[in-house]
């Protein structure tokens, strides 16, 4: 069977989490010859190690530390757009939309480095057959448009994800029934360590990163949709996808940056992506598979320091997409008009304003980039052709 699921893992602390997926696919009899892994890393990691362990799981993969992405590129004859995968950053993960998109998979996983798998889940399987669905599901909204995807037992907890914009809290939630038939991504929410911002963990009392206030699979109920018009909190740690969502999906060029902003790449690309969605007709799936999140401790001060200088632009990057693309019919469509005014708007009254208008360059130039790599694989001539 030919590979048709490319599993994107950032990792520079535990590639040794890939193990956990792969038994728990043989556990549950999905194919892992449907699977091909992308370890994106950096070239201070044993990139050799990484390669031994894709054989002794006997699965197909490749690892990508700074120079092998740069031939890459080159290979692409994208060399001019390698600065679209920045250096030790979360967003790295781009460079996976990026392989998938040129090696045609039809679906994508994003697994963090530091979660595991439910052991009594299907975890590829539920996330194949929540991009399957078609039927009726919950849909969730608010009057803020926003929905937290953490809403099931939020009385209890009082948790919002990180993302969740501090002007959408303490919000009425709606729910109905209602009928789905196009599902391009599926979220796998997490048990554990929640997925907060170093604000949220510095009131629930936590120094080391983690929040002491904690999840459990009896925090969440049915899956769900987020209603048209509302937006969520995406969370790339667990999450799986069709290929067609790769030109609105770009995960923005966090960390390494003059304004020092950091921690909102799978945020905003999730914004992006239910902006898409909405235009196009097409839904997000969320609830199971679960993961469990164990996120290392550090320092919560020092998340903080990457999120501060962009919690004020956080309460309003949805605001600037929600009132453009309309007319478009594609993905590529949709992103082009969400990166256009993000370049070219002024953003001058909020702090570090001037980062949403480098971020809309890389938008247009992730665009680029990919009709630049589709041009280039396109036009490769087959080593069988040869014979």
């Amino acid at each position: 069977m030919d590979s048709d699921i490319c599993v994107v893992i950032p990792t520079i602390r535990n590639p040794d989490c890939l193990r956990t997926y792969v038994q728990n696919a043989r556990d549950h009899g999905f194919e892992t010859d449907r699977l091909f892994f992308v370890l994106v890393t950096e070239e201070f990691c044993d990139t050799e190690e990484m390669e031994a362990m894709l054989d002794e799981e006997g699965v197909d993969g490749a690892v990508f530390d700074g120079p092998a992405r740069d031939e890459w590129f080159a290979d692409h004859g994208a060399a001019e757009y390698a600065d679209l995968i920045p250096e030790a950053s979360h967003a790295q993960t781009s460079f996976g939309l990026l392989y998938l998109w040129a090696n045609e998979f039809e679906y994508g996983v994003f697994i963090d480095d530091d979660t595991a798998p439910h052991e009594d889940v299907d975890f590829f399987g539920t996330h194949m057959e929540n991009l399957a669905f078609e039927g009726q599901i919950e849909t969730v909204s608010s009057p803020e448009r926003w929905v937290n995807v953490l809403y099931q037992n939020e009385d209890e907890h009082g948790l919002y994800p990180r993302g969740y914009p501090y002007a959408a809290m303490d919000e009425t939630v709606e729910t109905e029934s209602t009928y789905v038939d196009d599902v391009v991504a599926s979220q796998g929410l997490w048990t554990n360590v929640p997925d907060l911002d170093a604000v949220r963990i510095l009131m629930d009392g936590d120094l080391q990163g983690q929040a002491q206030t904690r999840t459990e699979a009896s925090d969440f109920g049915t899956d769900f949709v987020a209603a048209e018009g509302n937006y969520l909190t995406v969370c790339s740690m667990n999450l799986a996808f069709r290929r067609e969502i790769v030109p609105a999906f770009y995960q923005l060029p966090m960390d390494d940056n003059e304004w020092d902003v950091g921690r909102f790449d799978d945020i905003w690309s999730g914004l992006f992506l239910k902006r898409a969605c909405d235009v196009l007709g097409k839904q997000i799936y969320n609830g199971d598979p679960l993961c469990e999140h164990n996120k290392a401790p550090r320092s919560t001060f020092s998340d903080l320091t990457n999120e501060v200088h962009g919690l004020e632009l956080n309460e309003h990057v949805w605001e600037i997409i929600d009132t453009v693309g309309d007319d478009a019919d594609s993905y590529a469509e949709v992103f082009e008009a969400m990166g256009t005014a993000m370049a070219t708007g002024d953003f001058s009254d909020w702090e570090n304003g001037a980062f949403l208008n480098y971020c809309g360059e890389f938008m247009l130039d992730w665009l680029d980039c990919l009709d630049v790599v589709e041009s280039a694989d396109a036009g490769r001539v087959p080593a069988a052709a040869d014979d």
